[in-house]
């Protein structure tokens, strides 16, 4: 498989390095370690050779996180449950070969643009682009070779208190039919307290649209669906789409309508009021104003477990996905069937197609500008 040129063929290769701040810790998620560490293995390898690893984050209380340099791809995510038994609550596969297959997007970084595109279309300083159309008539996350689908730098960071990992990507002029270069960086940080941080920044030379986030699919409580777990968002308000799943352009409040989750609400309370999509939620929610600012998006708790999972996040929007374009045709870890709404995602983002509407908050960067965005999953038991 080809993928990112001189990228892949640059990355460093890892054999069992373990970054440590003390005794260090074994790589077997069920055991607990007193300090936070980073180890770094081999998961596999391209047709070409190219070597994709494995980085290992595992914080002082037992939790571990699993991101491969392809994609930048969360893999798995270890969390306690109330009786303190650990559980991995993404969804995703056991080996590179799920990951090199067609899926959709689990645990993925995407972008550049992630979210749709209108006709795969968008003018920028007089100039038209033209983008891949992957989900008719529409481009989704960028087309079929996005930022998920090539391989990473990666470097683990020293710091107090977590463990921390650095993923970076050099995007060439054109890639994917956007304009400029992109220098790319991911970094994944699990801290003490139980929270998995994401942090991107991005510079360019020329003007050019990003909107990154990572499409993680999640399921709380390891059954076969997510609709008895309960979700409050705190957004008032939502941008309606067509039939395609394009905004309108207008924004519209979620009162009165089956995507009101100001309140806490089951997930599967309202989904048969969801007529198309297909039946089920695939929409942008309206944050708070505050662009730039960390705030609290969603809560999602699940009884059965007892976890629960804070989404804080300096984005203005949050696109809910139930899952409902999940057929039971991919066979995930520890061979799980993955049926509808095996699993949810919580992508916080700037607005889908805003780059054709001009009433929505900028997706485009422009040369010296950074783009940084957070966010944070928060995670505790109750």
């Amino acid at each position: 498989m080809k993928v990112g040129g001189a990228h892949g063929k640059g990355l460093v290769r890892a054999t069992r390095a373990r970054i440590v701040g003390g005794s260090g810790w074994a790589a077997n998620p069920h055991e607990s370690t007193s300090e936070a560490a980073v180890e770094a293995s081999k998961f596999g390898s391209l047709e070409d050779g190219t070597a994709i690893d494995l980085y290992v984050l595992k914080n002082a209380k037992g939790s571990s996180a699993k991101i491969i340099t392809y994609g930048a791809t969360l893999t798995e995510l270890w969390v306690k449950d109330r009786s303190g038994k650990l559980g991995d609550i993404v969804l995703g596969f056991d080996n590179l070969q799920g990951y090199l297959g067609k899926h959709p997007w689990f645990g993925a970084t995407v972008g550049r643009v992630a979210n749709r595109i209108a006709n795969g279309k968008f003018t920028l300083d007089g100039k038209e682009y033209s983008l891949e159309i992957n989900d008719p008539p529409h481009s989704l996350h960028s087309g079929s070779k996005d930022l998920s689908r090539v391989v990473w730098k990666a470097k683990p960071v020293h710091e107090r208190n977590g463990a921390t990992v650095r993923f970076t990507y050099d995007s060439p002029e054109g890639d994917g039919g956007f304009p400029g270069r992109l220098l790319v960086m991911v970094l994944y940080r699990l801290t003490d307290n139980n929270e998995l941080h994401l942090e991107y920044t991005a510079k360019t030379d020329k003007a050019t649209p990003v909107n990154l986030t990572n499409h993680s699919y999640f399921n709380l409580n390891g059954n076969q669906n997510v609709l008895n777990e309960v979700l409050q968002l705190n957004a008032e308000k939502y941008t309606p789409v067509d039939a395609t799943l394009i905004p309108t352009g207008k924004i519209a409040p979620v009162a009165g309508t089956p995507l009101d989750f100001t309140h806490a609400t089951a997930i599967g309370a309202h989904i048969a009021e969801m007529k198309g999509n297909p039946g089920g939620y695939d929409h942008n929610f309206v944050l708070a104003p505050e662009t730039g600012k960390l705030k609290l998006a969603a809560r999602v708790f699940d009884e059965s477990s007892g976890r629960q999972m804070e989404v804080w996040t300096t984005e203005p929007g949050v696109q809910f996905y139930s899952g409902n374009f999940l057929d039971g045709s991919i066979t995930g870890k520890r061979g799980v069937v993955y049926g509808k709404y095996s699993g949810f995602c919580l992508e916080t983002q700037h607005f889908p197609n805003a780059v054709n509407q001009p009433a929505f908050p900028s997706v485009i960067l422009r040369p010296p500008a950074i783009y940084s965005t957070q966010t944070i999953y928060k995670f505790s038991v109750h």
